[in-house]
């Protein structure tokens, strides 16, 4: 189909040099597509193209998709609109009524008969051709070789439709021009075997093939919900991420698919068709329980030497709980995924938070370790909570506390700083609401400390094999965790260092800027002490 948009679109150019040479051009371009050999061919294609996109809307579990993932869904369940109308018109009305389709013939109808049809063409080719470049694109930038070739590619698919608008703009207003002369268009017509008999014809057979088309449009997205509807009744698998989250399967859909639709932000280059292989899992619950990779996926991991508990979570469809951590980084990139030893982490700016709950070693040394484990997890419950409600990234766990990242999925200037420090609040009222809950068993409420800081971080799996986490090491995160003790000279106040506080635009005006020197480093460091990490304004 691509290589006859080509082809169409190339002949429309050559009509910035005359009709009569683009019509004799057609027989080369254009004729070999109208024979039986050639339309079987380009039918077969465009059938085949068709009912894949309807059967991938019925297969989705999920409708969360990324942006240029839905902008080719419409603008490809789109194209059939025009498109059914152009070929009513001019090849089905040539089999059927014997019509003779010339570029006179069809711009006369185009921009004097019937204008409103000349500008759904201008549409139509826009729109075929973004959705070609993009699909293009998508499968292209997973191969090795497409970032040497990525601008002249890019240069053809904004030159060639441009010059084919011009061609088409310029032969339109030639025949707009031969149109006030009188006869031009009686014989146009009479050349063509077209009058009005025959234009209602074609309208009349395009509005039912247009109908046609979205009620399977509409069949496959209703069958797509009753079977939906069907599969939330059963029991769901449940998926544990490494982040510290678990959430529901809906029977069928890919891990890909799930994480998606709860907002987990998870790599996927290619969209979900094993072609780049940046949505790899390590599964370490529930991989026996797992069907064995189908070939495109086998095909895949052979490709990287994956090991047997990688998998690709694009096409797991798991059908019992499972427990994964992701091999990448949310904001990994094509190049990341050509080979397991690739990608050993990605240098970025990070916000690190380290929460650490005050003391545990009392805590311990007067219950018995089931009461303990008990409040423990109470404790790592509403944490985890509020860390999922911010976004942020379940990195390590410490026993008593753990380490958080914001911004993998990328920061526009402090974004991640300001999520950190709402994350911070919402677990101090949680801390607060959980002290209440546990008056009968507590000597005293609980506490915890919070260090925030910002900076260059390498994040990337790391740990021994078959128990890797995603995580990040560096200055950024040994400055995090001795900034997170000082909040124990401060009344448990969160600790913001001022390079965090800078780059989010924090107003701390009315702060005291603290200066400490921290164990392992050379320069101190500065910080502000909030007391109440939702109001930067109050005095800590």
């Amino acid at each position: 189909m691509l290589a006859y948009v080509i082809g169409h679109l190339g002949n429309h150019i050559l009509l910035l040099v005359s009709i009569p040479f683009a019509d004799a051009a057609s027989r080369v371009l254009i004729a070999p597509w109208q024979t039986v050999p050639g339309t079987v061919l380009l039918l077969t294609a465009l059938l085949a193209h068709y009912a894949n996109a309807l059967w991938s809307i019925y297969l989705r579990r999920s409708l969360v998709m990324s942006r240029w993932g839905w902008w080719q869904l419409g603008l490809g369940l789109s194209i059939p609109l025009i498109l059914l109308l152009h070929i009513a018109s001019t090849r089905l009305s040539e089999i059927a009524l014997g019509t003779v389709s010339s570029y006179s013939g069809v711009l006369l109808h185009l921009w004097v008969l019937a204008p409103w049809k000349g500008v759904a063409q201008v549409v139509f080719l826009s729109v075929v051709w973004v959705h070609a470049a993009i699909g293009i694109h998508y499968w292209l930038r997973t191969k090795p070789w497409y970032s040497r070739w990525r601008l002249p590619l890019a240069i053809f698919a904004l030159l060639w439709p441009a010059l084919a608008l011009a061609g088409y703009v310029a032969a339109g207003n030639e025949v707009l021009t031969e149109a006030q002369r009188a006869g031009f268009v009686a014989a146009e017509e009479a050349r063509a075997h077209a009058n009005a008999v025959t234009d209602a014809w074609a309208d009349r057979l395009a509005g039912v093939l247009v109908l046609m088309h979205i009620g399977l449009v509409g069949l496959a997205f209703a069958a797509r919900a009753m079977r939906r509807w069907v599969e939330q009744h059963r029991r769901p698998a449940l998926l544990s991420h490494a982040n510290g989250r678990t959430v529901h399967v809906v029977p069928g859909a890919t891990v890909l698919e799930a994480l998606n639709e709860h907002n987990i932000p998870h790599p996927s280059v290619c969209g979900g068709r094993a072609r780049c292989t940046t949505c790899r899992i390590r599964v370490f619950k529930g991989l026996d329980a797992l069907p064995p990779p189908s070939p495109i996926e086998a095909s895949a991991l052979a490709r990287i030497g994956a090991s047997e508990d990688c998998r690709l979570a694009c096409q797991v469809r798991p059908v019992a709980d499972l427990s994964i951590v992701p091999l990448l980084a949310p904001s990994a990139r094509a190049v990341d995924g050509f080979g397991v030893t690739a990608f050993a982490g990605i240098e970025q700016v990070v916000t690190v938070m380290f929460v650490d709950l005050r003391g545990s070693t009392n805590l311990s040394e007067s219950r018995l370790p089931y009461d303990v484990l008990f409040l423990l997890d109470q404790f790592f419950l509403e944490m985890s909570g509020a860390l999922a409600d911010a976004g942020g990234h379940f990195s390590q766990f410490t026993g008593d506390g753990l380490m958080a990242l914001f911004g993998l999925e990328g920061d526009d200037g402090g974004s991640s700083v300001r999520a950190a420090l709402g994350c911070a609040a919402d677990m101090k009222r949680r801390l607060r609401r959980l002290n209440h809950r546990l008056i009968p068993d507590l000597a005293e409420p609980l506490r915890v400390g919070i260090g925030i800081h910002r900076g260059e971080a390498i994040v990337g799996p790391l740990g021994p094999p078959g128990s890797q986490i995603l995580t990040a090491i560096g200055d950024t995160v040994n400055t995090t965790a001795r900034i997170e003790g000082l909040s124990k000279v401060h009344h448990d106040a969160v600790i913001v260092s001022r390079r965090a506080a800078e780059s989010a635009k924090l107003d701390l005006a009315q702060q005291r800027l603290h200066v400490a020197a921290l164990i392992g480093r050379t320069d101190p460091v500065e910080y502000y002490a909030l007391t109440d990490a939702g109001d930067p304004q109050d005095e800590a």
